[in-house]
């Protein structure tokens, strides 16, 4: 299969309604009801607030795949994704035919409808519904964990957003993309199950580099008894995890969801072509892991108690009321040898005045000046443009 073909062609089958990461369950809802006749549309229950999660299936295949998206309200780029998946699903194509002759598919969009509406990572009763697998006190884990257990899926792949923090070790570029077949025991084992995870990804790793090159990582494995990707894969399902992280310029992630939808597609691919068969588990372990060696930004040669230091600023991302944008608080990180570690926006302060205070672990309330043009400034947090 040829990614690189079908990204430039992306706009063919883009979503164009989702143009960033605060739609609503109005706006799925919106574009499931338009969808043809092929895609079976059913309602799996409601969240605490009474919203519809629904599930698509789709294909007329032997392999069972499940993909379901937006556990985490603030985690959108895979909704994004999976909409210009079902309209990619609807053009002629080799890929299409194959995936139908192949696969099944069920697709469960916005799994955490009311975290969505506030654009926050909880369910409306403040619970993590990553991490209710086990007590299952919120209805989208029923939902889900039902889900999967009358499906009986063969692979799953669980969509998700990670920090723009995360870096590749070795590059100290972001980790744009970050890939995972999650743990199934303490003892990080490897079965059959875990194991065509892990050869699924290798394929995708294999695609997706091309395009990204260095900044795609490994997530962390630490097993999570609660979490419902690990669960999953001690189910029998093998479980793929895709985090969207971080890409200049790109805070809507706009450009990020065509890497993760050309890493689904290729993920699909491989299932209904069985290439994974024939690949090897090194290749994933080769897969560079996550690092944090970045900044949301970084100012080299700053004067401060007389020394030469860097200083290292992080913003903090929080939902405004209205649950359609957001306010960064930025602060500061680190101070004296970054010399290691990259950024999104760097500066260079040699010959700058610092007016106000540096001060680690608190909000950036400072200016660096030089012959009355500023180079940085923020007030009390806030980043002034």
């Amino acid at each position: 299969m040829d990614i690189k073909s079908i990204l430039a062609h992306y706009s063919a089958f883009e979503e164009k309604t989702l143009s960033n990461r605060f739609f609503k369950h109005k706006d799925i809802i919106r574009l499931i009801t338009r969808l043809s006749l092929e895609f079976n549309v059913e309602q799996l229950g409601i969240s605490v607030k009474g919203k519809s999660i629904n599930a698509i299936k789709w294909g007329k295949g032997e392999t069972k795949v499940m993909l379901w998206s937006q556990m985490h309200g603030d985690e959108a780029t895979g909704t994004m994704a999976l909409f210009d998946l079902f309209n990619f699903l609807q053009k002629e194509n080799e890929i299409v035919n194959l995936l139908n002759e192949s696969c099944e598919l069920l697709i469960i969009p916005m799994v955490n409808p009311d975290g969505a509406e506030m654009f926050t990572r909880r369910n409306a009763q403040q619970i993590d519904i990553n991490r209710d697998f086990l007590q299952t006190v919120t209805p989208e884990a029923k939902i889900l964990r039902q889900a999967r257990e009358n499906f009986n899926p063969h692979f799953g792949f669980n969509l998700h957003d990670q920090t723009t923090l995360w870096s590749v070790d070795g590059t100290l570029k972001p980790a744009t993309l970050s890939y995972l077949a999650p743990a199934f025991d303490k003892a990080v084992s490897i079965n059959d199950v875990r194991k065509n995870a892990m050869l699924v990804i290798a394929d995708i790793y294999q695609d997706l580099n091309e395009l990204l090159p260095q900044q795609i990582g490994l997530f962390d494995d630490e097993y999570e008894p609660r979490a419902f990707g690990d669960n999953f894969q001690n189910a029998g399902t093998s479980t793929i995890l895709i985090e969207a992280g971080g890409y200049h310029n790109d805070p809507e992630k706009q450009k990020i969801r065509q890497y993760y939808f050309a890493s689904i597609l290729s993920g699909l691919a491989s299932i209904a072509q069985k290439s994974y068969t024939s690949q090897r588990i090194e290749h994933y372990l080769s897969i560079p892991k996550n690092t944090k060696q970045i900044f949301h930004i970084l100012i080299h040669n700053v004067i401060l108690n007389g020394i030469d230091v860097s200083v290292g600023i992080n913003y903090d991302e929080c939902p405004n009321s209205d649950g359609c944008s957001t306010y960064k608080t930025y602060s500061i990180q680190d101070i004296g040898d970054l010399s290691f570690c990259e950024a999104y926006a760097t500066y260079e302060a040699k010959n700058h005045t610092l007016k106000g205070e540096i001060a680690f672990n608190k909000l950036a309330n400072f200016s660096l000046v030089m012959d009355s043009v500023t180079l940085v400034s923020f007030e009390n947090g806030n980043l002034i443009e």
